[in-house]
C-alpha cells in the first residue's frame, strides 16, 4: 500500500495514480467491459500493465472482476459503488482542469453524470 501521509486526498490520488487507471475507470463508467474491450480502448497499453492496473483497482475496491466459467474464461470488469463515487470526483477534477488549465475534454461524459461542466467544455 502506498503511503498517504495521513491525508485522505493523497490516499485518493494514490488509488488513481498510474498511467491508465483514470481512463480505465472512465471507460468503465459507461458500463461493463471485457478485458479485450478495455485493451482496445487504450492504444499503447501492454496486456501486462493493463492486468496489473486492473488488479490494483480491484484491490482498492474500485472495480469488480467477473470470470465466467467457460473455456476460455470470459472476464469482464465493472465499477463498484466506490468506483462510481470516484467518477464523480474525477468529473470535479475535469471541471477544475477545464476552468484553471484550459484543457478541453477529449472523452464524453457518462449519461449518469450529475456534474455540470462549464459551457465552453460542452461541444
Amino acid at each position: 500500500m502506498r503511503n498517504n501521509f495521513g491525508c485522505p486526498v493523497q490516499g485518493t490520488a494514490n488509488v488513481i495514480a498510474g498511467k491508465w487507471k483514470v481512463l480505465i475507470v472512465w471507460h468503465l463508467s459507461f458500463g461493463t467491459r471485457r478485458f479485450a474491450q478495455i485493451r482496445d480502448l487504450l492504444p499503447g497499453v501492454s496486456e501486462k500493465v493493463l492486468t496489473a492496473q486492473l488488479k490494483e483497482l480491484q484491490q482498492d475496491g474500485v472495480i469488480r472482476r467477473h470470470a465466467a466459467k467457460t473455456v476460455p474464461p470470459e472476464v469482464s470488469y465493472e465499477l463498484t459503488d466506490a468506483g462510481n463515487e470516484l467518477v464523480t470526483v474525477m468529473e470535479s477534477m475535469c471541471a477544475w482542469g477545464i476552468k484553471r488549465l484550459g484543457i478541453r475534454p477529449k472523452w464524453p461524459r457518462p449519461a449518469t453524470s450529475g456534474v455540470q461542466l462549464p459551457e465552453q467544455a460542452v461541444g
